[in-house]
């Protein structure tokens, strides 16, 4: 399993999935839809499910003396490395963002979402929907990957214009709360996400294997 593992990260994996972990740094942009930042991460990773489309990784994987569910474990081991590397990222620039720049004038001028805790929430559940709607879609057949990215694509952006406009409606000021303020509804919006996360990659995880296992390759 540990040598699937290394091939995933050092033969399979695609350079974009590694170079748009960058995307993260979009968390600093003020005045701009931050959680478009998730988005691009995640077609960075999408860039590596092309290069298994023709390279034939699949086709090479089954081959190799591992079973189905090893090879679905490894793929889903990458997914999450990059996203949780990612989220790392936009964590430390969130922490960044609601200490030292909290009074910074751009920032509290900001029409759009701040950078806080809810923030790193809904990255956390379009992380989780990217896995459960692309990846378990890819595995369906193992190869055809572009019916599920767009269903991923118009479900983020569906999360994103939600994310945007929900701090407007009464009541839910607070989910854009600068700093530590309101700190019990921040961190409430950040546990929902990491339940969503977790309970959605499991699932597809499961469903993948589910799927890749009746597949004939």
């Amino acid at each position: 399993m540990i040598n699937l593992i290394n091939k995933e990260f050092k033969l399979s994996a695609h350079i974009l999935s590694y170079l748009f972990i960058s995307f993260g740094l979009m968390t600093f942009i003020p005045g701009y839809p931050i959680l478009v930042g998730v988005f691009f991460s995640c077609l960075g990773i999408f860039q590596s499910f092309q290069s298994y489309r023709e390279s034939n990784d699949i086709a090479y994987s089954i081959l190799l003396p591992v079973t189905k569910k090893d090879i679905v474990k490894a793929k889903f081991i990458f997914v999450c490395f990059i996203e949780l590397l990612t989220f790392l990222v936009m964590a430390i620039i969130t922490l960044i963002r609601m200490t030292l720049l909290k009074d910074i004038d751009v920032y509290l001028n900001n029409p759009l979402l701040t950078s806080n805790l809810v923030f790193l929430g809904y990255a956390l559940i379009i992380y989780g929907l990217f896995n459960i709607l692309f990846v378990r879609g890819y595995f369906k057949t193992g190869y055809y990957f572009g019916k599920p990215f767009v269903s991923f694509c118009i479900v983020c952006f569906l999360v994103v214009g939600f994310a945007e406009a929900l701090r407007y409606f009464p009541g839910l000021e607070v989910l854009n709360s600068f700093g530590f303020d309101n700190i019990g509804v921040q961190l409430t919006g950040l546990l929902v996400g990491i339940v969503l996360y977790l309970s959605f990659t499991y699932i597809g995880f499961k469903c993948s294997v589910k799927s890749f296992e009746q597949i004939d390759l």
